[in-house]
């Protein structure tokens, strides 16, 4: 893959000073700019239009949800939203996925230096994964730095059966980039009476609590950010909270969620693994497995275990996703049954629901 031109626009000039340095530790990324506000990013991009841009979201002159909707309807460019760790941050970063920015880092308010230098990771990975998206399906809707790669296994065994059969079926979802925007597609699209859902969407902490008030406005049915106990009943979507893993549990005949801290799995917390392979011990035939848009391989194994307990699996094709990674690499291991557009996984929700 080519060289990735980057341009940071943020007001400060610490971070935009730490961001130039992170992203430059990677031969496969050039910082060609770093400036403080859109109208000087405007006039930079005059220059030599960047491959991806970094953006803060609250800025003087022009603030960052603005500028957006401004470049994605003039020449839609991949964005990832630099956004502060607050509750006001958060429903502002909705706004700015929802106007078509790829994905999301975090940044605090004290101790900036040091967290953006110790999760240097995930704003390489996060830049990459932009720079490969099809902002096409974004907005009509890589090598990784080394680090040890936890399996589900660091959270819940594997199990050789599935729990005894019950009749409730549920529909387990896991997407990453791109995702906000395709289960924003879907949620909105299914009736209220439709199977209890439980999502994984690769978020940061704090995030996931708006992403999931947005989609309950906007649909029929009850979408939620998912608390310990919670019930998975028809007509719900509950939703894992960033930093925190979510598996399925059952007691007799009804589903309810488990929120567990632990390590990250898959590189990611929470993870589509972990809460698919619950998924596939707690219900077995009597789910299905839905794998999305994103970068990298979390849920291909946990798909794959579903599939081996019975489970329906669906993959969402390559043509509608904004990245075709995570989809990708559960097609490899045989996890996937079908492969469907993203205009068609609510119908096949709502079809699945009507099986007995």
């Amino acid at each position: 893959m080519p060289q990735i031109n980057v341009l940071i626009v943020d007001d400060s000039a610490v971070v935009r000073q730490v961001l130039t340095a992170t992203l430059a530790q990677d031969p496969g990324i050039k910082v060609i700019g770093a400036v403080a506000d859109p109208l000087f990013a405007m006039a930079r991009m005059q220059i030599q239009w960047p491959d991806v841009i970094v953006l803060d979201v609250e800025m003087p002159r022009m603030d960052g949800i603005t500028f957006l909707k401004k470049l994605m309807s003039e020449r839609p460019t991949p964005v990832v939203i630099c956004s502060t760790l607050t509750e006001k941050g958060a429903e502002t970063t909705m706004q700015a996925l929802a106007a078509g920015a790829v994905s999301i880092v975090t940044k605090p308010k004290i101790g900036l230096k040091q967290f953006l230098q110790d999760d240097s990771e995930g704003l390489l990975v996060a830049v990459k994964a932009a720079a490969r998206a099809n902002l096409r399906r974004l907005t009509t809707t890589a090598s990784v730095v080394a680090s040890a790669k936890l399996t589900a296994d660091a959270i819940l065994p594997a199990s050789l059966h599935a729990m005894l059969e019950t009749t409730d079926r549920i529909v387990a979802i896991g997407t990453s980039t791109g995702g906000t925007q395709a289960l924003e597609v879907i949620l909105t699209a299914l009736p209220r009476v439709c199977p209890g859902i439980v999502i994984v969407q690769h978020m940061p902490e704090k995030f996931t609590g708006a992403f999931a008030a947005r989609l309950n406005s906007l649909s029929q049915i009850e979408v939620r950010e998912a608390v310990n106990g919670d019930r998975v009943m028809p007509g719900r979507a509950l939703i894992a909270p960033g930093g925190r893993h979510m598996l399925l549990k059952r007691s007799g005949a009804q589903y309810h969620v488990e929120i567990v801290d632990g390590p990250q799995v898959s590189r990611h917390r929470p993870s589509v693994d972990v809460l698919f392979r619950s998924v596939a011990k707690c219900a077995g035939k009597n789910a299905l497995g839905i794998i999305m848009t994103g970068m990298g391989d979390d849920g291909a194994r946990g798909l794959k275990e579903m599939y081996d307990m019975g489970a329906s699996t669906v993959g969402q094709d390559e043509d509608s996703c904004v990245v075709y990674g995570m989809p990708k690499e559960a097609v490899k291991l045989g996890a996937v049954k079908r492969e469907l557009p993203l205009d068609r996984i609510a119908y096949e929700i709502v079809s699945y629901g009507h099986l007995r």
